[in-house]
């Protein structure tokens, strides 16, 4: 990542965090059975994640392990924080996750796709979802999101979603009858009388699949935004690597460090 942004960006990231699952069960399996497990996570993948924050730390970069939350509430934890620093020029949330969208805020806090380079601000969260950032959690809850094993709501898809929460932004302003929907709305959805039904039908369920798609932010996790600056690896950085069997991990992290 430090060496992507340096290409990308024109120089390195200068604060940086990682959260990861520590634990992959979370309180959200409490308020859905079917919500994500470990259940078929190779074990030898398991067994990397000490390992992995282990060298983390080694390279001097703040590790959030998440056990009763999840590593998608840390990120939306940092970037809150950050967010409210004058002294920060941008947040750059490191995933492709729909969920994290929720976290977008106009060109100053955005998401970063590294694998296609791809930025999305909240104009982009609108091109890809239709709706704001804030209506995330509810796009997601009627339309479902199979990485985290919730389905959504009979009848919903993505189109019908995106057309209505455009509208009303949340599902508690939908009105119950379709009758009473926008003119707008109504005139693009010629299923909207079913699709009020199932909403009314399944309105409680929907409110749970929210609830399990609306990140939380624990202000706790990050108090300064300095506590994430990167000073470049530790004295334990190197026997790390020799540990991992690559002495040219060390050299190039040191070369980073005296561009960053």
């Amino acid at each position: 990542m430090l060496r992507d942004m340096v290409s990308m960006l024109g120089r390195g990231a200068t604060h940086l965090g990682v959260a990861t699952d520590h634990v992959i069960e979370s309180f959200r399996n409490d308020l859905w059975p079917g919500y994500k497990t470990g259940s078929g996570v190779p074990a030898e993948l398991l067994t990397q994640f000490p390992l992995l924050e282990r060298s983390l730390e080694a390279l001097g970069v703040v590790v959030w392990p998440m056990v009763e939350l999840e590593a998608d509430d840390a990120l939306a934890s940092a970037a809150a924080a950050a967010e409210t620093d004058p002294a920060v020029e941008q947040v750059l949330i490191c995933t492709p996750d729909k969920d994290l969208a929720q976290c977008v805020v106009g060109s100053r806090v955005v998401q970063l796709d590294r694998r296609t380079g791809d930025v999305r601000e909240e104009s982009g969260v609108w091109a890809k979802f239709g709706v704001a950032p804030r209506s995330i959690p509810d796009w997601l809850a009627l339309v479902g999101d199979s990485a985290d094993g919730f389905p959504g709501l009979r009848g919903w898809g993505k189109r019908s979603a995106s057309v209505v929460l455009a509208r009303y932004e949340h599902i508690d302003a939908v009105p119950a009858d379709s009758a009473d929907w926008a003119p707008s709305v109504r005139q693009a959805l010629r299923s909207a009388p079913k699709l009020a039904s199932c909403l009314v039908a399944g309105r409680e369920l929907a409110l749970l699949f929210r609830d399990l798609a609306t990140l939380r932010v624990e202000r706790s996790l990050l108090t300064r935004t300095e506590e994430l600056e990167w000073r470049g690896p530790t004295p334990g950085f190197a026997q790390m690597c020799t540990e991992l069997r690559d002495k040219a991990l060390a050299d190039h992290v040191a070369s980073l460090a005296r561009i960053i």
